[in-house]
């Protein structure tokens, strides 16, 4: 596939099979991800395969509640992938204060994309998600108070019947400026 074939395709996946992911196929969606770019080559990331389908469910039922329940798919997916955000190096620390930028989001939305990108590849469906309740997930896997989590992604294979929804986005006069931003 091309790559803006592969674009078109990676959306975002709200239902799942229960078809188990191939090893395989998931340490490839891995490798993609630790290859991906990073301020200074920093690397400020760990990724958490859960896979253990109980300690999966705990951390799903973390990613919403009674009152909110946009992400109650979430348990369906096989495995979870959690994105936790390390330490940059000194260089980048010093550019973040000085650019007043946090490099590390950058750096965590680039690596989950190109997770989801080749899960895309892969024939598999992820779906990024930013509401979670981090403290009990923290306690879960174990991931130190200090550090903070960036994303959770779901992964697996959607169900046969599961369609591509047409892209919506804005129209390209919108998002596109040429030398100015007028």
């Amino acid at each position: 596939m091309d790559f803006l074939g592969l674009v078109n395709k990676r959306q975002s996946v709200r239902k799942y099979s229960s078809r188990k992911i191939e090893k395989e196929k998931l340490e490839r969606c891995l490798e993609a991800a630790r290859l991906a770019p990073s301020a200074s080559n920093s690397q400020p990331w760990t990724m958490i395969v859960v896979d253990d389908p109980k300690l999966k469910d705990k951390v799903a039922r973390e990613t919403f509640s009674k009152l909110l329940s946009f992400n109650k798919f979430v348990p369906e997916a096989p495995v979870l992938v959690v994105f936790v955000i390390e330490k940059p190096k000194i260089i980048t620390q010093i550019g973040e204060r000085i650019k007043n930028k946090e490099y590390p989001l950058i750096d965590i939305g680039i690596v989950s994309e190109h997770f989801c990108l080749q899960a895309t590849e892969e024939g598999l469906g992820t779906c990024m998600l930013g509401w979670f309740n981090e403290k009990p997930i923290q306690e879960l896997l174990h991931i130190p108070e200090k550090k903070t989590i960036g994303l959770i992604v779901s992964v697996g294979y959607a169900p046969k019947d599961y369609k591509q929804r047409e892209k919506n986005r804005k129209k390209w006069k919108d998002v596109v400026k040429y030398n100015s931003y007028k």
